[in-house]
């Protein structure tokens, strides 16, 4: 099944490192050690490369060779996004520039105070987009909503380390209680944010074409944005190099009650992503539900 399992990789032990490296040393010298977790990664961790080979070779119609060069550079790529992170969240975010394309949307939404969805996804590094949404307005509030399915270890650790979060979070939960909460946010006037690209076993999923095959999306936040009379903006924020991020901000067309709409006008959003920045989807598992056949 392509479902996701909820959980990364990774142990105490290693951010501990990365962190140490982050703090004495610089953000790029924590990159050097990324090439011998990429190998890692590269040579032991079949399932995902498996996976992420899939993508590039038979999703975006890479060669051979270069699809096994572009694993290695996935995972080296992903690394970054977490250091970046880590980085910017111990307060270190003056070392980062940024650009932000479609940046007066974002300002247009909080100036009607209707509040609004954001749908973004596993691509670029949207865990980093509230310490640059602050520029627009130090007011800002935004929603995530998520699971809480992480290594409890890893989390508490790196929430030890770094700033406490403006952002947020609404648990998905059995009992449905998250969808009062989305509710009294937006009546708040504030943003609720979703990815729209990982489902989990007994959820409510929806099927569309993605880079030229069939895949299955969470129902939930295309439901909730098309039957929400708010405005709904796609959002993501791309790594490019020497230290700088690209924020995308794009507003959707919602026609009330058109989930299947809204979710094929944020496949071919994700794919233009995609077709910029090949090397930054992050969903290392068999998203298209072709490996077991």
């Amino acid at each position: 099944m392509s479902e996701w399992d909820g959980k990364s990789k990774g142990t105490v032990l290693g951010y501990k490192i990365f962190v140490f490296f982050i703090k004495k040393v610089g953000i790029k010298s924590a990159y050097l050690i990324l090439y011998f977790v990429a190998s890692y990664y590269f040579i032991f961790l079949k399932k995902s490369n498996t996976s992420i080979f899939y993508y590039f070779r038979k999703r975006l119609g890479y060669s051979y060779f270069k699809s096994k060069r572009m694993v290695f550079k996935s995972y080296y790529t992903f690394g970054q996004t977490i250091i970046d992170k880590i980085a910017i969240g111990a307060g270190l975010k003056s070392k980062f520039t940024y650009e932000h394309d479609g940046r007066e949307i974002l300002i247009k939404l909080l100036e009607e105070k209707k509040g609004g969805v954001l749908i973004s996804a596993h691509i670029g590094n949207f865990e980093i987009a509230e310490h640059f949404f602050s520029e627009i307005d130090v007011n800002f509030q935004i929603n995530l909503v998520t699971t809480d399915l992480e290594h409890s270890s890893i989390k508490n650790y790196l929430e030890s380390i770094t700033q406490k979060p403006t952002i947020k979070f609404i648990i998905i939960s059995d009992d449905l209680s998250h969808i009062f909460e989305i509710n009294a946010a937006l009546a708040r006037n504030e943003l609720v944010c979703f990815t729209g690209d990982r489902y989990f076993e007994g959820v409510k999923s929806l099927s569309e074409n993605l880079l030229g095959q069939e895949a299955l999306f969470p129902a939930g936040p295309f439901l909730i944005a098309s039957r929400l009379k708010v405005p709904v903006v796609f959002v993501y924020v791309m790594k490019e190099p020497n230290l700088h991020y690209h924020l995308y901000t794009r507003e959707a067309k919602v026609k009330h009650r058109d989930e299947k709409g809204l979710l094929r006008e944020y496949t071919k959003n994700v794919e233009m992503m995609l077709e910029k920045y090949p090397l930054q989807w992050f969903n290392y598992f068999d998203f298209w539900n072709q490996l077991q056949k």
